[in-house]
């Protein structure tokens, strides 16, 4: 008897161990939306400076640029769901930090960057861990790609409910509260981690650090679609995601001015990007193969692009409310097809660090980009005027970029399904038979 689409969607969450984590996760990631559309909008009403808006995102994602590819390591030799607990513990902390000088009216952008940093740096290996347990939640491996893509349900549903109620709460009662409950739903995700019963994963022999990071970095760039893929995000992620992510609040102040009414087209416009990162994450959840995704990761980056370009120069707030959705359905296409083909792809005695790396690549650029997105806002900016025109320009040579990807991208394509076309038969993806098609046949069916 065939699954309904609907448990087909969701099937993943037919492992109990997943369905409390993907339960835990959501009211985690509601409130760490809630943080980030929070921090941004007290920073903006603190200083009115978009290097500072962008000073403040690079010390929030710094330490996994510099630390998630030794992170890796470590999530590849300690028990996973323990070393969550931890990371998860200590974010929570740092949560309550923030919350206590914000209800304090003493906060300053200095704290802010510190408490930012000390976040990153429990990231840097949250987020290879969180990656890489997956295969240890969901037994069958056959559900991992659908796991990927509900993972992704995951977090856009909370970008589209956490900023929008982030945006009602500063405009009532202010940041701090925001900052509250984020750290009280860190318990939820914990409690779930601790209910989980895992299997003992049977581990080789620990080497040194430096001898296992080289390891894994030789197993990436010799492996042509890892390599390219993770380039390709790289790219995007220095580029066109902090041009959007980090400008955002600018746009909003200049379609509704820094009072509340600002603060709440803000959370609207985040929501509505996460709204459409949403969709596109229902329809890859609904996918019953991951071949085909390679065109979906073109597709994806030429429609960010594309929609950066038009956000940047729409003059009317109704206009940008119909395109943020469309660019969140390109970055999350692209995100999210990487991710899955990359995880189908990764040997399980390398995952971690493999995960890690996307990771840098996906998170780790971001803090560069964003310096880099707030110093060209404000240069490219007549000074005194407006800073949405030093915003707009700003976009417009993201998307540039961005699209200049993709033509690269589109370029290798043919080769980097050559390479991966023996590992989906091997793993019984594509049958024996096309291995003997002629690269155009078996290209097209991909």
């Amino acid at each position: 008897m065939s699954r309904s689409p609907a448990a087909h969607t969701f099937r993943a969450l037919r492992h109990r161990n997943y369905r409390l984590f993907f339960a835990g996760q959501l009211v985690s990631l509601v409130g760490s939306f809630l943080t980030l559309t929070a921090t941004s909008w007290l920073v903006l009403r603190m200083t009115h400076s978009a290097m500072m808006l962008g000073v403040v995102a690079f010390s929030g994602q710094i330490g996994m640029f510099t630390l998630a590819p030794f992170a890796g390591v470590w999530v590849d030799r300690l028990n996973r769901r323990r070393l969550l607990v931890i990371t998860q513990t200590l974010a929570m902390l740092e949560s309550f930090a923030l919350a206590a000088l914000a209800l304090s009216h003493r906060i300053t952008v200095g704290e802010i960057i510190g408490l930012n940093l000390i976040q990153s740096i429990i990231n840097s290996i949250d987020m290879p861990g969180r990656q890489a347990f997956l295969v240890e939640m969901v037994d069958d491996r056959d559900d991992l790609a659908n796991a990927i893509a509900l993972n992704s349900i995951m977090v856009h549903a909370a970008r589209l409910i956490g900023p929008a109620i982030a945006g009602l709460l500063i405009a009532l009662v202010g940041e701090g509260l925001c900052f509250t409950i984020d750290g009280i739903s860190y318990i939820a995700v914990i409690a779930a981690l601790l209910a989980m019963k895992v299997l003992h994963r049977k581990r080789q022999a620990p080497r040194s650090v430096m001898h296992e990071f080289k390891e894994g970095f030789h197993y990436i760039w010799n492996f042509l679609p890892i390599r390219i893929l993770l380039l390709v995000m790289a790219a995007v992620s220095l580029t066109g995601i902090p041009g959007l992510t980090v400008l955002m609040p600018i746009f909003a102040a200049h379609f509704a001015g820094t009072s509340g009414a600002g603060a709440k087209v803000f959370g609207i416009l985040v929501g509505m990007f996460g709204a459409g990162a949403l969709i596109g994450s229902l329809y890859l959840a609904s996918r019953k193969t991951v071949v085909g995704l390679g065109r979906l990761i073109a597709a994806g980056t030429i429609v960010f692009a594309a929609a950066l370009a038009t956000f940047a120069i729409s003059p009317w707030l109704w206009l940008s409310l119909l395109i943020a959705p469309i660019a969140g359905w390109g970055m999350f296409t692209l995100y999210a097809s990487a991710n899955t083909v990359i995880q189908t792809l990764t040997d399980d005695d390398k995952r971690g660090r493999v995960m890690a790396f996307f990771s840098m690549a996906f998170v780790g650029m971001t803090p560069l980009g964003n310096l880099l997105a707030g110093f060209l806002a404000t240069r490219l900016g007549p000074g005194g005027a407006d800073p949405v025109i030093g915003a707009s320009r700003t976009l417009l040579l993201a998307s540039g970029a961005c699209l200049l990807v993709a033509v690269a991208y589109v370029r290798l394509l043919p080769m980097l399904r050559r390479e991966a076309r023996p590992i989906y038969v091997q793993k019984g993806i594509l049958p024996a038979a096309a291995l003997d098609l002629p690269s155009t046949i078996a290209a097209a069916e991909q």
